[in-house]
């Protein structure tokens, strides 16, 4: 018990910056790679590459990916959003958020978690 004391109790957060790749490493759809060490999911579509912060905006659970119903479906409440990240079912007041999205230098997407947007801001996605 004595030696505990010495011990700080700290939680260690994952890095809020980070690199994942570049654009071309990502296929059409829903990547769940970065879901458990970040909690976002990267999304490409046809000309854009973006993150959804993986936290729904009712109470904050993270909702799962359902690929057969194309949607994210929060399993605390119920809330229903699409591939894009809006909400059309439940509770959840708005669209989960995204996360901030540039280039560096090498051509990496490097992604800070600690910036998060709403779908519509300009750096909340990577056109391709």
């Amino acid at each position: 018990m004595t030696a505990r004391f010495f011990y700080p109790r700290v939680l260690f957060e994952p890095e809020t910056r980070f690199r994942i790749g570049p654009p071309g490493d990502f296929v059409p759809g829903v990547d769940e790679r970065f879901k458990q060490s970040h909690r976002i999911w990267v999304v490409r579509d046809q000309n854009k590459l973006f993150a959804i912060h993986a936290k729904c905006t009712h109470l904050g659970c993270t909702p799962n990916w359902l690929e057969a119903e194309n949607k994210f479906k929060c399993p605390c409440h119920g809330s229903g959003f699409d591939n894009q990240g809006r909400n059309y079912e439940g509770p959840a007041p708005r669209p989960m958020d995204r996360v901030h999205l540039e280039l560096d230098a090498e051509g990496q997407v490097v992604v800070d978690t600690s910036r998060l947007r709403p779908a519509e801001a300009k750096d909340a996605f990577i056109a391709l």
